[in-house]
């Protein structure tokens, strides 16, 4: 039974850190986006 609490405790800490570096990811891929948006504005313009 601790065995698995142990198992249990470990894969919710490994899903809330891949959580939040997909939400990372999120935010530079739209930062990136946003920069390539920007110059095609630029080059627009």
């Amino acid at each position: 039974m601790r065995k698995l609490i142990v198992l249990l405790a470990a894969a919710a800490a490994l899903s809330v850190s891949a959580c939040n570096t997909m939400a990372g990811v999120g935010k530079d891929t739209k930062a990136a986006g946003q920069a390539i948006e920007n110059s095609a504005d630029d080059v627009k313009n």
